[in-house]
């Protein structure tokens, strides 16, 4: 990745109904919240007409923000609602597919991940993520709806993450 100063992630919290976004622009080790929001799909639609809402609305984001990098959430399934999973993949692929279209690096991570490299604990409760995302952006106010606090938490995680991984790789040409 080039080095411009500063970096603008996207994180996604997706679902087939209510997707979360949130944008943040990393610099000189502050963050900036840039924007929050929802991309909505409506209920009573057929399946390929919500997929397609969804990936318009996400187009629509990437067009104007232009994101380095996408974090997403690793698809969880517990085996008492498989079919949330399979909703909730459904959206994953679409936003996968704009992501690649728009030359956008994905990184994917699984929850715990993204709670320890917010929170420190990999166990975190949903409120401490949103307490620490809020302490982070410097906000006095409760973030809502809750897909957008988790989308900011994922775009951190993302940042976070790609940022250990370019400095463990530093460290492994100095080994050499």
């Amino acid at each position: 990745m080039p080095d411009t100063g500063y970096s603008i992630y996207l994180g996604l919290d997706p679902g087939l109904g209510t997707s979360g976004y949130g944008i943040l622009c990393f610099s000189a080790g502050s963050i900036e919240l840039l924007d929050g929001g929802i991309i909505k799909s409506s209920a009573n639609d057929p399946l390929p007409a919500r997929l397609d809402e969804l990936y318009r609305g996400i187009l629509e984001v990437f067009d104007k923000y232009r994101p380095v990098a996408m974090g997403l959430e690793n698809i969880y399934a517990h085996y008492k609602h498989p079919a949330t999973a399979i909703k909730m993949a459904h959206a994953r692929g679409v936003f996968c597919l704009a992501a690649v279209q728009k030359q956008v690096r994905l990184v994917s991570l699984p929850s715990t991940r993204i709670k320890k490299l917010v929170t420190g604990n990999g166990r975190a409760s949903k409120e401490q993520v949103s307490g620490m995302v809020r302490h982070l952006l410097g906000l006095t106010v409760e973030i809502k709806p809750d897909d957008v606090s988790d989308a900011l938490a994922i775009a951190i995680a993302a940042y976070e993450s790609e940022k250990y991984d370019r400095q463990y790789k530093r460290l492994c040409r100095k080994d050499n």
